[in-house]
């Protein structure tokens, strides 16, 4: 049977435009979609996004532009999928929790569940929090403020479904502890572990009654219930890739997923409410649930409604998608909180992306036309021995796709920041080469043999860089193997000219 990869991104919640947050988790699934594909084809690789738009926040935002929920989500979407094309976000699917073939999943999920006897009818008394659409103890409320968001809650009574979770918390614990890479990072996986066993998992309410919210998916067997937005919303996963048989037995080639990447905010549920979801279901485990940290303004987390997001749009009209990506991506270890400056943006691209990496490409280019007329030197340079600091720039060049993929796997977090150093690393040796070996004075001296060596080494490091640099920065990497990819060289403007700092004297880009 062929590898596969499958990868998804959480679903969004549509209650308000996209922001940072949702563009930093779907840049990096795509990053690792493009890096798959690149070595298990296309046809081996899903990538899963799409739109949560079930529940009491849908709702109330509908109600408050006098909208029917649906007419409501069906506004918002585009928004997303525009912001995905900007983004260069090359999802395989885009699912939509209103979509018959989600509905049909949930439907059928629950009636297993509810055969197997993990589904039973309770009264419910205590405190509920609209906007988290969470149910919260006497002991969690404390003073009738909601835990995750501290905003009021309400006590209600009412008749409702619950999901058997409790019964499956000695499980969780156990395959938790047996696979060290099901959660991750390792501070997440410990916060897991430590919730559960510090804490005794109540059962969980997976419906609310249509007489207090009639905007979500039908329950199979009541007449008088919806579906509890968390509990639709999970089975997602699934609903995207595959279908139930009749004999309940869930069958799928994609399944089960390899990558769940997620927001920390959200590890409870996939960490604890979907893997036994999916263990009640019978249906294998996903091989990885991945939380990364919080975009942050100053000392507060962005969030929509601290209305402090960025907008990406705004950012990639002002930096280009590339430099956007890069920064995401290089500027903060996967899985840890960062501080999003435009500042810092600014001195990456200036240092990172003009004086590295548009250096490079130009001057590379440059000489190649100045030398030889734009042709490239026909010389195997893995054959030609070279001084020291050109055989180690040789075999950085042989070690650089290793070099890079090593970083992108669970027991190294996804570390997208090193694995981008890797390509980094040649980049520097590559420049500092040219200013050691001076190319110039070789022309001068009429070393032709040399200087066509030289000029085919950089060459090669060129096309090296932006082979490693297509599933983080595509549009800069296509651009750089269009130009210096064919034997005959393109040379095109500066990839990155330089930007100005506020305050700050302009430099000329380097050369």
């Amino acid at each position: 049977m062929e590898e596969k990869f499958y990868i998804t991104t959480p679903l969004y919640y549509v209650n308000s435009s996209p922001h940072i947050g949702h563009s930093y988790t779907n840049i990096a699934c795509d990053t690792l979609a493009r890096f798959k594909r690149a070595k298990l084809g296309k046809t081996n690789v899903w990538f899963l996004t799409g739109t949560d738009e079930h529940g009491q926040k849908i709702k109330k935002a509908a109600d408050a532009k006098n909208l029917s929920p649906q007419d409501f989500t069906d506004e918002i979407v585009p928004l997303f999928k525009e912001l995905w094309q900007k983004l260069g976000i090359s999802y395989d699917d885009f699912i939509r929790t209103t979509e018959a073939r989600h509905k049909n999943t949930v439907a059928k999920a629950l009636t297993i569940l509810k055969e197997k006897g993990d589904i039973f009818m309770a009264q419910y008394e205590g405190w509920y929090c609209v906007p988290c659409e969470s149910f919260w103890t006497q002991t969690q409320a404390g003073s009738a403020i909601c835990p995750d968001c501290q905003r009021p809650i309400e006590k209600i009574t009412e008749s409702n479904y619950f999901f058997s979770l409790s019964k499956y918390q000695g499980w969780l614990i156990d395959y938790i502890e047996a696979h060290p890479d099901f959660i991750r990072p390792l501070i997440r996986r410990n916060e897991v572990l430590s919730f559960l066993k510090l804490n005794s998992l109540t059962d969980l309410c997976i419906s609310r009654p249509k007489e207090r919210l009639n905007w979500g998916i039908a329950f199979p067997f009541s007449s008088e219930h919806v579906v509890y937005v968390w509990f639709d919303a999970l089975l997602n996963y699934i609903s995207a890739v595959g279908e139930f048989n009749k004999d309940g037995v869930f069958q799928s080639r994609w399944w089960p997923a390899d990558l769940h990447i997620i927001g920390k905010d959200i590890l409870r549920q996939h960490a604890v409410y979907w893997p036994i979801m999916l263990k009640a279901l019978d249906i294998p485990m996903p091989s990885c649930v991945f939380a990364h940290g919080w975009w942050m303004l100053g000392e507060n987390k962005m969030s929509k409604s601290r209305g402090n997001v960025v907008n990406p749009l705004e950012m990639v009209e002002k930096y280009g998608i590339d430099a956007y990506r890069y920064f995401l991506l290089r500027d903060v270890p996967f899985g840890m909180d960062g501080n999003f400056s435009e500042d810092a943006l600014i001195k990456r691209f200036n240092s990172d992306l003009a004086n590295d990496l548009g250096n490079l490409v130009y001057r590379s280019l440059t000489m190649t036309e100045k030398y030889f007329a734009s042709v490239v030197p026909n010389i195997d340079i893995f054959v030609r021995k070279f001084d020291e600091a050109g055989e180690s720039i040789k075999n950085k060049i042989k070690s650089l796709p290793q070099d890079v993929e090593k970083f992108l796997t669970p027991a190294e977090d996804f570390n997208f920041g090193a694995s981008l150093e890797e390509t980094w690393k040649l980049i520097a040796m590559a420049n500092k080469y040219v200013e050691e070996t001076k190319p110039w004075n070789l022309s001068k001296e009429g070393k032709l043999e040399e200087l066509s060596a030289f000029i085919r080494l950089l060459i090669e490091v060129v096309r090296a860089v932006s082979k490693e640099l297509l599933p983080f920065m595509p549009v800069t990497a296509s651009a750089i193997i269009e130009q210096a990819g064919q034997d005959i060289i393109k040379k095109g403007s500066p990839l990155f000219p330089r930007l100005e700092i506020p305050g700050a004297t302009p430099k000329k880009n380097a050369r």
